[in-house]
């Protein structure tokens, strides 16, 4: 076997191994934790799993969590195709939500078509997403300020801007204790898919998710962000848009975290309030970290992020643990996934050629 395809392989053999192992020592740490308090491990991971798994009931409570990770991972996993990380997928979840309520409710009020409303709503909060992640971009290109610590900034930027809008000129006056905007109504929300409740929210999620594959593995476009990921002189080089890439990968990734604060207020909530900061976009972050990064590989750990997210209150219920407790396991997880990124290329594995452990054609082996 060639030392491409040897090459080929184990790094593929890393990409499922090292996360594994990450996830199995986060574990391990996280039940010590849990000893030292006094519960029994072997118990709460049971809990989790009935949580999480165990039951359909569970099922579906995991995949209603899953739904806006998977759209928020694509915020931080889209750009680091070119080398970037971006960590701001809260912020543009929580201007997604408000500018698809600014966009829909006047729509409803005038009794717009429910397709169409849904429609305005999409396209405001990926506009919104788009332009506020695509701004971090930009100044990476323009100014070489860092797109990590800009992304960052500004989700508290956008934060306050959502409570000054809540609370200021689109807050509902009927919302006294807690500052929301008029209600959206119960036949514009998004539906569940038939049979489970579970929103569209999460098929949308799906389809962004291998969509954002296709694009970034199987397209030119996303040749030429990959080649500049890999080597921005090589890139300019071969004569690429470097600057409009970068611009508009992040706007892609923005896009679909706006597009998760969208479903967020149509399918969830109904109107948009301070409950859209709930760190959905911070666990994208995990999400996509623990993914390597591949849009594909999102939907599975999205769906066990989910399930981490959906046991919380059976702990609090079974086991009088705060229901943040799944919080300090992501949280063990994510400082573990960092330190296991030493641990890349340093495998080799070990490929025997088939034409070695053949007889040769004189009947020597």
């Amino acid at each position: 076997m060639s030392e491409d395809t040897r090459l080929k392989y184990g790094r593929a053999a890393e990409a499922i191994a090292i996360p594994l192992m990450a996830v199995l020592v986060s574990m391990a740490l996280f039940g010590g934790f849990i000893a030292a308090v006094g519960v029994d491990p072997v118990e709460l991971y049971q809990l989790m799993y009935r949580g999480a798994f165990g039951t359909w009931f569970s099922w579906q409570n995991t995949l209603q969590r899953a739904a806006p990770l998977l759209l928020v991972a694509l915020c931080t996993a889209l750009p680091a195709q070119l080398g970037m990380v971006v960590i701001g997928a809260e912020g543009a979840l929580v201007l997604g939500g408000l500018a698809a309520m600014a966009a829909g409710l006047p729509l409803a009020g005038a009794g717009a078509p429910v397709i169409v409303t849904q429609v305005v709503m999409a396209a405001a909060g990926m506009l919104a997403g788009g332009l506020w992640i695509g701004a971090t971009g930009a100044l990476r290109h323009r100014r070489g300020v860092s797109e990590t610590i800009s992304s960052l900034l500004m989700v508290y930027i956008a934060i306050a801007i959502l409570n000054h809008m809540v609370e200021g000129p689109m807050r509902d006056p009927a919302s006294l204790n807690k500052p929301s905007t008029p209600a959206i109504g119960e036949a514009y929300m998004i539906g569940d898919i038939p049979g489970m409740d579970v929103h569209w929210g999460f098929v949308l999620g799906v389809v962004f998710c291998i969509a954002a594959y296709v694009l970034m593995f199987h397209t030119t476009f996303g040749f030429a962000a990959r080649m500049v990921g890999g080597n921005v002189r090589a890139g300019r080089a071969a004569g690429l848009p470097v600057g409009r890439l970068v611009v508009l990968v992040t706007m892609l990734g923005g896009a679909a975290a706006g597009l998760a604060g969208m479903i967020e207020v149509a399918a969830v909530h109904g109107r948009a309030n301070a409950t859209l900061a709930a760190g959905y976009g911070f666990t994208g972050i995990l999400v996509a970290f623990l993914a390597r990064q591949n849009p594909l590989a999102v939907i599975p750990v999205a769906i066990l992020m989910g399930g981490i997210g959906a046991s919380g209150g059976l702990l609090q219920r079974r086991l009088d643990l705060p229901d943040a407790t799944v919080m300090v396991l992501q949280g063990i997880l994510f400082v573990v996934l960092l330190a296991s990124e030493t641990l890349y290329g340093r495998w080799r594995l070990p490929v025997f050629s088939l034409k070695a452990l053949l007889p040769t054609a004189s009947g020597k082996a």
